[in-house]
């Protein structure tokens, strides 16, 4: 599982560990959230030719993993709390000591969530909540995420294991749905290639026709029992085009695009209907 903390309001990718119950943290990510570097890798090769004890001990405490970056999920150099611990001793920052307390705080949250889940729904509503969404929208949100989940989960119970596969999966459904695909959407939508997730930026009917698309991929997949990539990329185009039709035929009626270019960057979500 793999979702963005923020430490300041600044965005930290990470990823959970289910096997070690722990989080790791994109290392390129928290030198940034700490020096304010425009570049967190030249930073990284610098410390690293400072600090010789952190540079020769480099593969113990930094592990590749798969995060989103602007190109899709890709290797990213990420640690754990340990890990990022020993890192930061090389980092002068009047912000390491309250990063340490975040670090802290993370993963006593994670924990807590595990033992009762509803938490980390709370939690994901209450970001939301403060960043200005309204209750409204968040349902939708927050119900978008489960239909989401669903849908990967038969995936990956029919065979479709590499991420570039998912990717694509994703796309057909967004192409027949609203004729884009999510990078040509984040492109329409004025978004940067990193850290901006598609759907954070979809209005209420959007995101919408965005669940119909893969709910109704869900149940096409399971009654066409689609197994391995060719089958389930079937499905997924069956699936988004029923969202696609319908969306279609409520622009038909309304005389009024679906496919929006308005995004939540500068505004809070909520000013941002009182501009409609």
């Amino acid at each position: 599982m793999s979702n963005i903390k923020l430490f300041e309001s600044v965005k930290i990718r990470s990823a959970w560990n289910e096997a070690e119950q722990k989080w790791y943290f994109s290392v390129a990510d928290v030198v940034e959230a700490l020096t304010n570097t425009p570049n967190a890798t030249d930073y990284i090769k610098k410390m690293r030719k400072r600090d010789e004890e952190l540079s020769k001990g480099w593969g113990q405490f930094v592990t590749p993993l798969e995060l989103e970056t602007a190109g899709g999920k890709q290797k990213i150099n990420c640690a754990n709390a340990e890990g990022l611990l020993r890192i930061i001793q090389s980092i002068p920052s009047p912000k390491a000591e309250p990063f340490k307390r975040w670090l802290a705080r993370v993963g006593y949250e994670r924990l807590e969530e595990i033992e009762n889940p509803e938490l980390a729904s709370r939690r994901i509503r209450e970001i939301y909540k403060a960043k200005g969404y309204s209750d409204e929208w968040i349902e939708k949100r927050l119900r978008g995420i489960a239909v989401r989940d669903e849908l990967t989960d038969e995936w990956k119970k029919r065979g479709v294991k590499e991420q570039i596969e998912f990717a694509i999966l994703t796309s057909e459904i967004s192409k027949a749905t609203f004729g884009l695909t999510p990078s040509e959407y984040k492109e329409l939508k004025s978004l940067p290639g990193k850290g901006e997730n598609l759907r954070d930026h979809m209005t209420d009917l959007e995101l919408i026709f965005t669940m119909l698309g893969e709910a109704s991929t869900t149940e096409i997949t399971k009654k066409a029992d689609a197994k391995g990539f060719v089958e389930n990329k079937t499905a997924a185009k069956k699936g988004g085009k029923i969202a696609g039709d319908a969306r279609i035929a409520l622009e038909n009626e309304t005389g009024k695009n679906i496919v929006s270019k308005e995004n939540y960057l500068k505004l809070a979500e909520k000013k941002k209907r009182k501009l409609k």
